[in-house]
Protein backbone atom coordinates (compact mmCIF):
# COMPACT_ATOMS: atom_id res chain seq x y z
CA UNK A 1 0.00 0.00 0.00
CA UNK A 2 1.57 3.14 -1.48
CA UNK A 3 2.20 6.48 1.56
CA UNK A 4 2.97 9.58 0.18
CA UNK A 5 4.61 11.55 2.30
CA UNK A 6 6.67 14.02 0.20
CA UNK A 7 7.83 17.19 1.84
CA UNK A 8 5.25 16.79 4.66
CA UNK A 9 4.91 19.28 7.24
CA UNK A 10 5.75 18.91 11.20
CA UNK A 11 3.02 20.83 13.27
CA UNK A 12 4.14 21.15 16.25
CA UNK A 13 2.18 21.96 19.72
CA UNK A 14 4.48 24.62 21.07
CA UNK A 15 3.58 27.75 19.50
CA UNK A 16 -0.06 26.64 20.14
CA UNK A 17 0.66 26.46 23.69
CA UNK A 18 2.25 29.55 23.88
CA UNK A 19 -0.48 31.49 22.27
CA UNK A 20 -3.02 29.75 25.06
CA UNK A 21 -0.73 31.06 27.48
CA UNK A 22 -0.78 35.06 25.61
CA UNK A 23 -4.48 35.10 25.18
CA UNK A 24 -4.93 33.76 29.07
CA UNK A 25 -3.35 37.11 29.86
CA UNK A 26 -4.75 39.22 27.35
CA UNK A 27 -8.46 37.94 28.00
CA UNK A 28 -8.29 39.06 31.99
CA UNK A 29 -6.75 42.22 31.03
CA UNK A 30 -9.31 42.68 28.48
CA UNK A 31 -12.67 41.88 31.08
CA UNK A 32 -10.79 44.22 33.47
CA UNK A 33 -10.69 47.24 31.13
CA UNK A 34 -13.96 46.52 29.46
CA UNK A 35 -15.74 46.72 32.87
CA UNK A 36 -14.29 49.98 34.00
CA UNK A 37 -14.28 51.79 30.60
CA UNK A 38 -17.93 50.43 30.05
CA UNK A 39 -16.88 49.12 26.83
CA UNK A 40 -18.92 46.70 24.96
CA UNK A 41 -16.70 45.77 22.01
CA UNK A 42 -13.73 45.64 24.41
CA UNK A 43 -16.20 43.03 26.70
CA UNK A 44 -16.86 41.63 23.71
CA UNK A 45 -13.40 40.65 22.12
CA UNK A 46 -12.90 39.67 26.01
CA UNK A 47 -15.58 36.97 25.18
CA UNK A 48 -13.90 36.02 22.07
CA UNK A 49 -10.63 35.75 23.18
CA UNK A 50 -11.75 33.53 26.19
CA UNK A 51 -13.56 31.36 23.67
CA UNK A 52 -10.15 31.30 21.86
CA UNK A 53 -8.71 30.37 25.03
CA UNK A 54 -11.16 27.36 24.84
CA UNK A 55 -10.49 26.45 21.48
CA UNK A 56 -6.76 26.91 21.25
CA UNK A 57 -6.84 24.05 24.39
CA UNK A 58 -8.84 22.09 22.09
CA UNK A 59 -7.03 22.07 19.66
CA UNK A 60 -3.82 21.47 21.62
CA UNK A 61 -5.24 18.52 23.19
CA UNK A 62 -6.43 17.02 19.81
CA UNK A 63 -2.87 17.62 17.98
CA UNK A 64 -1.67 15.39 20.89
CA UNK A 65 -4.31 12.92 20.69
CA UNK A 66 -4.07 12.75 16.78
CA UNK A 67 0.01 11.59 17.63
CA UNK A 68 -1.39 8.69 19.27
CA UNK A 69 -0.66 4.96 17.55
CA UNK A 70 -3.18 2.76 16.96
CA UNK A 71 -4.94 -0.24 18.96
CA UNK A 72 -7.25 -3.04 18.71
CA UNK A 73 -10.05 -0.64 20.26
CA UNK A 74 -8.71 2.16 17.71
CA UNK A 75 -7.16 1.09 14.69
CA UNK A 76 -7.43 4.42 13.31
CA UNK A 77 -5.99 5.78 16.83
CA UNK A 78 -7.33 9.32 17.09
CA UNK A 79 -6.12 11.12 13.87
CA UNK A 80 -9.36 12.38 13.31
CA UNK A 81 -9.24 14.23 16.72
CA UNK A 82 -8.20 17.37 14.68
CA UNK A 83 -10.73 17.42 12.03
CA UNK A 84 -13.47 17.06 15.22
CA UNK A 85 -11.54 20.16 16.87
CA UNK A 86 -11.83 22.35 13.53
CA UNK A 87 -15.50 21.47 13.40
CA UNK A 88 -16.14 22.85 17.19
CA UNK A 89 -13.96 25.63 16.73
CA UNK A 90 -15.56 26.77 13.61
CA UNK A 91 -18.91 26.21 15.23
CA UNK A 92 -17.65 28.14 18.37
CA UNK A 93 -16.81 31.32 15.93
CA UNK A 94 -19.78 31.44 14.65
CA UNK A 95 -22.13 31.26 18.06
CA UNK A 96 -19.63 33.76 19.48
CA UNK A 97 -20.64 35.82 16.28
CA UNK A 98 -24.01 35.78 17.00
CA UNK A 99 -23.74 36.44 21.05
CA UNK A 100 -21.68 39.48 19.98
CA UNK A 101 -24.60 40.69 17.01
CA UNK A 102 -27.08 40.76 20.11
CA UNK A 103 -25.07 42.54 22.13
CA UNK A 104 -23.88 45.00 20.22
CA UNK A 105 -27.63 45.72 18.97
CA UNK A 106 -28.97 46.48 22.56
CA UNK A 107 -26.32 48.70 23.27
CA UNK A 108 -26.70 50.53 19.86
CA UNK A 109 -30.78 51.46 21.47
CA UNK A 110 -28.96 52.83 24.98
CA UNK A 111 -25.30 53.86 24.31
CA UNK A 112 -23.45 55.12 27.36
CA UNK A 113 -20.20 57.27 27.69
CA UNK A 114 -17.39 54.98 27.33
CA UNK A 115 -13.53 55.69 28.96
CA UNK A 116 -11.95 55.79 25.29
CA UNK A 117 -7.98 56.16 27.15
CA UNK A 118 -8.00 52.70 28.02
CA UNK A 119 -10.13 51.46 25.28
CA UNK A 120 -7.11 51.89 23.32
CA UNK A 121 -4.07 50.56 25.16
CA UNK A 122 -5.81 47.31 25.36
CA UNK A 123 -6.62 47.21 21.93
CA UNK A 124 -3.00 48.02 21.29
CA UNK A 125 -1.91 45.36 23.52
CA UNK A 126 -4.51 42.82 21.67
CA UNK A 127 -3.20 43.69 18.30
CA UNK A 128 0.43 43.27 20.04
CA UNK A 129 0.00 39.69 21.57
CA UNK A 130 -2.88 38.27 18.97
CA UNK A 131 -0.29 39.48 16.36
CA UNK A 132 2.41 37.78 17.78
CA UNK A 133 0.40 34.74 18.19
CA UNK A 134 -0.96 34.64 14.55
CA UNK A 135 2.71 34.84 13.26
CA UNK A 136 3.46 31.84 15.61
CA UNK A 137 1.06 29.79 13.87
CA UNK A 138 1.02 31.32 10.18
CA UNK A 139 3.05 28.20 8.92
CA UNK A 140 1.61 25.43 10.36
CA UNK A 141 -2.21 26.72 9.23
CA UNK A 142 -1.24 26.08 5.71
CA UNK A 143 -0.63 22.86 6.35
CA UNK A 144 -3.27 21.40 9.17
CA UNK A 145 -6.84 22.33 9.78
CA UNK A 146 -6.86 22.38 13.51
CA UNK A 147 -4.00 24.57 13.40
CA UNK A 148 -5.88 26.62 10.72
CA UNK A 149 -9.29 27.03 12.64
CA UNK A 150 -6.59 27.77 15.79
CA UNK A 151 -5.15 30.56 13.57
CA UNK A 152 -8.40 31.58 12.40
CA UNK A 153 -9.53 32.31 16.08
CA UNK A 154 -6.04 34.57 16.78
CA UNK A 155 -6.07 36.15 13.28
CA UNK A 156 -10.12 37.28 14.24
CA UNK A 157 -8.73 37.96 17.67
CA UNK A 158 -6.44 40.55 16.26
CA UNK A 159 -8.50 42.23 14.03
CA UNK A 160 -11.42 42.52 16.17
CA UNK A 161 -8.68 44.63 18.43
CA UNK A 162 -8.13 46.91 15.48
CA UNK A 163 -11.59 47.32 15.21
CA UNK A 164 -11.95 48.22 18.75
CA UNK A 165 -8.29 50.87 18.60
CA UNK A 166 -10.38 52.38 15.65
CA UNK A 167 -13.92 52.79 17.51
CA UNK A 168 -11.26 54.03 20.62
CA UNK A 169 -9.63 56.77 18.76
CA UNK A 170 -13.33 57.69 17.24
CA UNK A 171 -14.68 58.08 20.60
CA UNK A 172 -12.04 60.00 22.21
CA UNK A 173 -11.84 62.61 19.45
CA UNK A 174 -14.79 62.68 17.95
CA UNK A 175 -16.64 61.38 21.33
CA UNK A 176 -18.95 58.79 18.42
CA UNK A 177 -20.08 56.53 21.25
CA UNK A 178 -21.99 54.54 18.77
CA UNK A 179 -19.26 53.81 17.10
CA UNK A 180 -18.68 50.66 19.59
CA UNK A 181 -21.83 48.80 18.63
CA UNK A 182 -21.27 49.23 14.99
CA UNK A 183 -17.44 47.63 15.15
CA UNK A 184 -18.59 45.36 17.49
CA UNK A 185 -21.59 44.18 14.51
CA UNK A 186 -18.63 44.30 12.05
CA UNK A 187 -16.59 41.55 14.06
CA UNK A 188 -19.42 39.41 14.20
CA UNK A 189 -19.91 39.24 10.80
CA UNK A 190 -16.52 38.31 9.76
CA UNK A 191 -16.76 35.33 12.37
CA UNK A 192 -19.62 33.99 10.79
CA UNK A 193 -17.94 34.40 6.93
CA UNK A 194 -14.72 32.77 8.01
CA UNK A 195 -16.13 29.80 11.00
CA UNK A 196 -18.86 28.86 7.94
CA UNK A 197 -16.39 27.94 6.09
CA UNK A 198 -13.91 25.94 7.65
CA UNK A 199 -17.05 24.38 9.72
CA UNK A 200 -18.48 22.90 5.84
CA UNK A 201 -14.85 21.96 5.19
CA UNK A 202 -14.83 20.07 8.37
CA UNK A 203 -18.16 18.66 7.80
CA UNK A 204 -17.37 17.38 4.58
CA UNK A 205 -14.46 15.17 6.11
CA UNK A 206 -16.43 14.12 9.06
CA UNK A 207 -19.57 12.90 7.13
CA UNK A 208 -16.97 11.05 4.79
CA UNK A 209 -17.64 13.37 1.30
CA UNK A 210 -15.61 12.97 -1.62
CA UNK A 211 -13.22 15.38 -1.84
CA UNK A 212 -14.10 18.59 -4.30
CA UNK A 213 -11.06 18.18 -6.04
CA UNK A 214 -11.49 14.36 -7.00
CA UNK A 215 -13.49 13.10 -10.16
CA UNK A 216 -14.28 9.37 -9.56
CA UNK A 217 -15.35 9.29 -13.00
CA UNK A 218 -12.07 9.94 -13.80
CA UNK A 219 -10.65 8.17 -11.84
CA UNK A 220 -12.45 5.15 -13.44
CA UNK A 221 -11.56 6.25 -16.62
CA UNK A 222 -7.52 5.86 -15.81
CA UNK A 223 -7.97 2.77 -13.82
CA UNK A 224 -9.82 1.35 -16.95
CA UNK A 225 -6.83 1.76 -19.17
CA UNK A 226 -4.94 -0.58 -17.34
CA UNK A 227 -4.61 -4.18 -18.86
CA UNK A 228 -6.71 -7.29 -17.20
CA UNK A 229 -8.59 -4.57 -15.49
CA UNK A 230 -12.61 -4.89 -16.57
CA UNK A 231 -14.95 -2.64 -14.21
CA UNK A 232 -13.48 -0.56 -11.36
CA UNK A 233 -16.86 0.08 -9.10
CA UNK A 234 -18.82 0.31 -5.88
CA UNK A 235 -16.20 3.29 -5.17
CA UNK A 236 -15.95 5.27 -1.87
CA UNK A 237 -13.11 8.30 -1.76
CA UNK A 238 -13.08 10.23 1.54
CA UNK A 239 -10.18 11.89 3.68
CA UNK A 240 -9.26 10.21 7.14
CA UNK A 241 -7.90 13.51 7.95
CA UNK A 242 -5.67 16.01 6.20
CA UNK A 243 -2.87 13.75 5.42
CA UNK A 244 -4.59 10.25 4.27
CA UNK A 245 -6.78 10.39 1.10
CA UNK A 246 -8.42 7.03 0.99
CA UNK A 247 -10.11 4.96 -1.28
CA UNK A 248 -12.39 1.87 -1.87
CA UNK A 249 -13.68 -0.30 -4.43
CA UNK A 250 -14.39 -3.21 -5.92
CA UNK A 251 -12.11 -4.28 -8.99
CA UNK A 252 -13.94 -7.01 -11.87
CA UNK A 253 -10.79 -8.62 -13.33
CA UNK A 254 -11.14 -9.61 -17.02
CA UNK A 255 -9.92 -12.68 -16.57
CA UNK A 256 -9.82 -15.42 -14.05
CA UNK A 257 -6.50 -14.60 -12.73
CA UNK A 258 -3.95 -15.76 -9.95
CA UNK A 259 -3.48 -14.34 -6.76
CA UNK A 260 0.13 -13.83 -7.71
CA UNK A 261 -1.41 -11.75 -10.77
CA UNK A 262 -3.70 -10.14 -9.42
CA UNK A 263 -0.88 -8.37 -6.93
CA UNK A 264 1.21 -7.23 -10.02
CA UNK A 265 -2.22 -6.17 -11.38
CA UNK A 266 -3.02 -3.87 -7.87
CA UNK A 267 0.48 -2.43 -7.84
CA UNK A 268 -0.34 -0.88 -11.15
CA UNK A 269 -3.51 0.45 -9.89
CA UNK A 270 -1.74 1.68 -6.69
CA UNK A 271 1.29 3.79 -8.28
CA UNK A 272 -1.51 5.17 -11.06
CA UNK A 273 -3.76 6.62 -8.01
CA UNK A 274 -0.84 8.05 -6.11
CA UNK A 275 0.37 9.77 -8.94
CA UNK A 276 -2.11 11.09 -10.60
CA UNK A 277 -5.15 11.48 -7.82
CA UNK A 278 -2.58 11.71 -4.67
CA UNK A 279 -4.44 8.47 -3.56
CA UNK A 280 -2.37 6.92 -0.79
CA UNK A 281 -4.21 4.37 1.23
CA UNK A 282 -6.13 1.82 -1.27
CA UNK A 283 -7.98 -1.57 -0.29
CA UNK A 284 -9.40 -2.79 -3.82
CA UNK A 285 -11.56 -6.75 -3.11
CA UNK A 286 -10.72 -8.75 -6.60
CA UNK A 287 -13.54 -10.12 -8.32
CA UNK A 288 -14.26 -12.25 -11.51
CA UNK A 289 -17.59 -12.38 -13.21
CA UNK A 290 -19.25 -11.83 -9.41
CA UNK A 291 -23.25 -11.40 -9.88
CA UNK A 292 -23.54 -7.78 -7.73
CA UNK A 293 -24.40 -3.97 -8.59
CA UNK A 294 -20.99 -2.95 -11.22
CA UNK A 295 -22.54 0.90 -10.53
CA UNK A 296 -19.77 3.39 -9.42
CA UNK A 297 -21.71 4.10 -6.29
CA UNK A 298 -23.44 1.52 -4.86
CA UNK A 299 -25.46 2.02 -1.71
CA UNK A 300 -24.46 -0.26 0.88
Amino acid sequence: MPHNHHHKHQVEGKNLLLSIIFNVIITVAQVIGGILSGSLALISDALHNFSDVLSLVFSFVAHKLSKRKASLNQTFGFKRAEILAAFVNAATLIIVAFILIYGAIERLFHPHKIESILVIWLALLGIIVNGFSVLLLKKDAHHNMNMKSAYLHLLTDMMASVAVLIGGLLMLFYKIYWIDSIMTFLIAIYLIIVGFDLLKKATKILMLFTPDDIDIKSIVREVHKIKGVNKLHHIHVWYLNEEELHLEAHLDCSEDIKMSDFNELLHEIEELLLEKFDINHINIQPEFKKEDPKDYIVQD
